[in-house]
């Protein structure tokens, strides 16, 4: 399917309810005045040009685009065994399964991600750039291009027979390092080759086999290492990091966003606070793992992880939201269908944000620790025409009804439309 364009004649989208996200309102009666691929004005209902397209969503809310700052578009649904499996697959398949996760992910109401890692380098940066040039159909994206982690940890491909570990590709392990100098050569080396964000692994993971969540992997050295030297070339820096010390290295070290948090205490929340550090909680994966993995015979170590960090992780979340802590969305999407994107927006209304907050954290606070807050993140002049529309009050239920978008457009076009 090609990528649709924006039309060159004004487009009106007749809003019934317009979610103002910057200032925490619903606006009845509002059009929505788009020329290209942005925002040109908004204002009460009434005259539209001669010319305009007029979209009709005068009995719908209409929000800004959904942000995910913890998406994976590369490769197939993860199947509950480790990483050994990456191996029987190949880049081409993997960045065409994008090509299917890009699609569904936008039509699912997300119209920019910070994708956060993929095993094979740079499969990553081809799909946004095939999404930038039109050739598919997707979301923005941020993208990491490969992990930054130690050799058998969390972002590593673990539970291979020694023989063959020993002999796997380049592209399969592009950023595995062992000292400080080893951290800045990959940093430089994943710039170069296109992220515009860098992915460390902090601690190990629960979905990868052989690691432990709680245990620190990088050195606070290696972290601060990996911020210095992103920041040489304006990146920020996003740090997988499950455990609590690992969380409070990455912290200390200046990192942008912790991912995930489950096991973080006080003392880490406190730090997240004072330094500003965003929190990207991926909290409705535990219920969806417990689920699937029972149901498909998941390995009995990752469903111990799972248990071990559920429960833990939205306690935590709940703390942080109460200490102030930036919050950002982000679901680990790839775990579970990208179509999907969107059902954990309640999930953050149950642990302690209203539902004007949780929309906050998918859209502008999300484009906030993107640092792209300047082009999308909320629906006013000047930002791209990224938005989707629900025909119930998503207020009403908790953010629910944003799983089933009627309308969504990016950059003025429209992608789907029910």
């Amino acid at each position: 399917m090609p990528s649709p364009a924006a039309t060159t004649a004004p487009v009106v989208v007749r809003c019934g309810h317009l979610v103002d996200v910057v200032r925490g309102e619903v606006l009845d009666g509002r059009d929505l005045i788009i020329e290209g691929d942005r925002v040109v004005d908004v204002r009460a209902r009434g005259d539209v040009p001669a010319d305009a397209t007029v979209v009709d969503r005068s009995s719908s809310w209409v929000a800004p685009g959904l942000i995910d700052c913890h998406a994976h578009l590369i490769g197939d649904l993860d199947d509950g065994h480790g990483y050994a499996g990456v191996v029987m697959s190949t880049g081409a398949r993997d960045v065409l399964s994008g090509v299917r996760n890009a699609r569904d992910t936008l039509l699912a109401g997300v119209t920019t991600v910070r994708d956060v890692g993929s095993f094979r380098a740079f499969t990553d940066v081809a799909l946004r750039d095939a999404i930038d040039r039109g050739w598919v159909i997707g979301p923005r994206m941020l993208c990491s291009g490969a992990y930054v982690t130690v050799r058998g940890g969390g972002g590593d491909i673990t539970g291979l027979a020694p023989d063959v570990d020993a002999v796997l590709p380049t592209e399969l392990r592009y950023a595995v390092v062992r000292g400080v100098d080893d951290v800045r050569d990959a940093v430089r080396r994943l710039v170069h080759g296109g992220a515009g964000l860098i992915k460390v692994i902090a601690t190990g993971a629960v979905l990868t086999e052989g690691t432990s969540p709680g245990a620190p992997e990088l050195t606070e050295d290696q972290l601060r290492a990996a911020v210095e030297e992103a920041a040489l070339y304006d990146v920020h820096v996003a740090a997988h990091a499950h455990g609590a010390e690992g969380i409070k290295r990455a912290v200390r070290a200046g990192v942008r966003s912790i991912e995930h948090g489950s096991l973080i205490d006080d003392e880490g929340i406190a730090l997240m606070a004072e330094h500003g550090t965003w929190l990207v909680a991926d909290i409705y994966n535990g219920d969806y793992i417990a689920e699937t993995g029972t149901r498909d015979g998941w390995s009995a170590e990752t469903m111990r992880k799972n248990d071990e960090t559920t429960q833990a992780q939205r306690d935590g979340f709940r703390k942080a939201v109460a200490a102030g802590v930036n919050i950002a969305y982000g679901t680990d999407s790839g775990v579970y269908p990208h179509r999907d994107s969107a059902r954990q927006l309640p999930y953050l209304v149950r642990h302690g944000l209203t539902p004007m907050q949780g929309l906050q954290a998918a859209t502008l606070r999300a484009a906030e620790c993107l640092g792209w807050d300047d082009r999308v993140g909320a629906l006013e002049r000047g930002r791209y025409a990224d938005l989707v529309a629900v025909d119930t009050d998503p207020f009403a239920d908790d953010l629910a009804a944003f799983a089933a978008p009627s309308l969504v457009m990016k950059g003025g076009a429209v992608v789907r439309d029910t």
